[in-house]
C-alpha cells in the first residue's frame, strides 16, 4: 500500500519472482513521480537484469527498437524474455471525489476490483 497524509492512496501488487521487488518500484515511480495513469504505467514494456556480473538484460518484445539501442549502446546485453515479465494490479483512492480507479495486468489473468 501506498499512504499520503495518513490515508492509504494505493493499494497494488505486482508478481513475478525476481522480478518482483523492481516491479513495484517501477510502478510506483511511474505513478507518482512520473504521473501516468494506471493503465499506461502497467502496460510499459519491462526489462529485468539478468543478474551477477553479467550485462545482460531480459527485455519484452514490446521494447521500443530506439530503447534497445541506446541500452545496448551503453553496454547492456537485450536477450528476448521467453516470457511475459511479471504481472500487477492496483486501486488507487481519490478521497475528495469518493471515487475509485483501477487498472489490471494485460498480460496475465486479472481484475482491479474495489468497493
Amino acid at each position: 500500500m501506498v499512504t499520503s497524509d495518513g490515508s492509504t492512496e494505493m493499494s497494488f501488487g505486482v508478481m513475478g519472482g525476481y522480478y518482483q521487488a523492481m516491479g513495484h518500484a517501477h510502478l510506483v515511480s511511474k505513478v507518482l513521480v512520473y504521473g501516468m495513469d494506471l493503465q499506461e504505467a502497467i502496460d510499459l514494456p519491462r526489462l529485468i537484469p539478468v543478474g551477477g556480473n553479467d550485462t545482460r538484460v531480459e527485455a519484452e518484445h514490446t521494447v521500443p527498437p530506439a530503447v534497445a539501442t541506446e541500452l545496448e549502446r551503453r553496454g547492456f546485453r537485450l536477450v528476448p524474455s521467453p516470457d511475459p515479465i511479471g504481472g500487477a494490479q492496483v486501486i488507487r483512492i481519490d478521497w475528495e471525489n469518493g471515487t475509485l480507479t483501477g487498472a489490471s495486468e494485460s498480460r496475465k489473468d486479472g481484475i482491479a476490483l474495489g468497493f
